[in-house]
């Protein structure tokens, strides 16, 4: 559960957990990992308003699962639960 409320055309993505062990048997420390770049929409603002005062729906929904730019948004922690808010114009793709 999400204690915040993104505004406009952002969405809170939380990033998916990466494995922390390589195919070969090697435990990887968290420096060495990659930013993950997949996640799943666990709230999604109203969009934005478009020039003549409309608003644009989202084309996202909550549960949806992404693929984001790898170094967009801005990370954010709520407990020990860590998110990112991004815009969504920085989500590639959508996770069938």
């Amino acid at each position: 559960m999400v204690n915040f409320v993104p505004l406009g055309e952002r969405v809170i993505v939380k990033p998916t957990e990466q494995d922390q062990q390589t195919k070969g048997g090697i435990y990887l420390p968290d420096t060495a990992k990659e930013k993950p770049q997949e996640g799943e929409i666990v709230a999604v603002g109203p969009g934005r308003v478009s020039d003549d005062g409309n608003r644009i729906p989202m084309e996202l929904s909550k549960g949806d699962k992404v693929i984001y730019s790898k170094f967009a948004g801005t990370e954010y922690k709520d407990g020990d639960d860590e998110y990112l808010i991004l815009r969504e114009s920085d989500i590639l793709a959508k996770i069938s």
